[in-house]
């Protein structure tokens, strides 16, 4: 299969279409989630108050969700984000961000996995492996030796969604496939929310096709790519960040030739 053709087919409906792409995200990463999304062609928007977010998920064409900065109030409007998003088929992509660093964080990931409909839960090893009795994790890092794809099959087995494991090569599960996403640079754990921005990708690409499981792919292996060209010459962490979103702007210039997939 031609990926980089599927992943260029992506790009071109994410522009045109213009999706609009609703995150209740973390205050870390909300001002580089929301210039991702621009840089993909795509149109931001982050609305947190319970009295809007039911309309504003409801006229979205993604919704985005990501625990980095919780608090009762936040999973709360999530809640009523997810069931407006459910009752009009719309994308929800979960990012469980810290689940297994507190009960809290735990509990409020696996009481959204319950009551809402997700399509995509993305996160590390051992925030996914947490969820699922078998992960570690200190702050936001995973921090044990579980195989991500032995993690990624246990989630997607007791919630029955797609699930993406990400890492050096990043693990994703659906029904029907597993994908293995081999892009990507070391220089992204030097830098905050890359795996934010990376959930947030994958919320934009479920816009541009209807198997979950491979846009999935498809949105982790352009971030990726657009990743490498940022690090060559292996700038500092803060003129990476930079090139990161320049070389997302460029992609629809530069193209996806480079994307590395593999089915697992």
């Amino acid at each position: 299969m031609d990926y980089a053709a599927l992943a260029r087919e992506s790009l071109d409906r994410v522009a045109a279409s213009k999706p609009l792409i609703h995150q209740i995200t973390n205050v870390v990463v909300t001002n580089d989630s929301a210039n991702l999304t621009l840089a993909f062609g795509a149109l931001p928007v982050m609305a947190y108050a319970p009295q809007e977010v039911a309309e504003m998920a409801g006229i979205s064409q993604a919704l985005v969700l990501n625990i980095g900065t919780l608090s009762e109030e936040e999973i709360d409007a999530m809640l009523l984000a997810g069931a407006a998003a459910g009752e009009k088929g719309i994308p929800i992509v979960l990012d469980p961000v810290g689940a297994g660093a507190t009960a809290f964080r735990t509990e409020s990931a696996l009481r959204l996995l319950r009551e809402l409909p997700i399509t995509v839960l993305r996160g590390n090893r051992g925030e996914i492996g947490a969820l699922v009795g078998a992960g570690e994790v200190r702050g936001v890092e995973a921090t044990g030796a579980e195989d991500p794809r032995q993690v990624a099959t246990a989630a997607h087995d007791a919630f029955g969604m797609t699930v993406a494991v990400t890492g050096a090569t990043d693990v994703i599960v659906g029904r029907d496939q597993t994908y293995l996403v081999r892009n990507g640079s070391p220089l992204l754990a030097g830098i905050t929310g890359s795996g934010c921005m990376a959930t947030a990708t994958i919320g934009i690409f479920a816009t541009a096709g209807d198997d979950p499981a491979l846009q999935t792919a498809l949105g982790l292996a352009t971030y990726g790519l657009a990743a490498e060209r940022a690090a060559v010459g292996d700038p500092g962490p803060g003129t990476f960040r930079s090139r990161l979103l320049d070389e997302v702007a460029a992609l629809g210039v530069k193209g996806t030739d480079g994307v590395r997939i593999e089915v697992g």
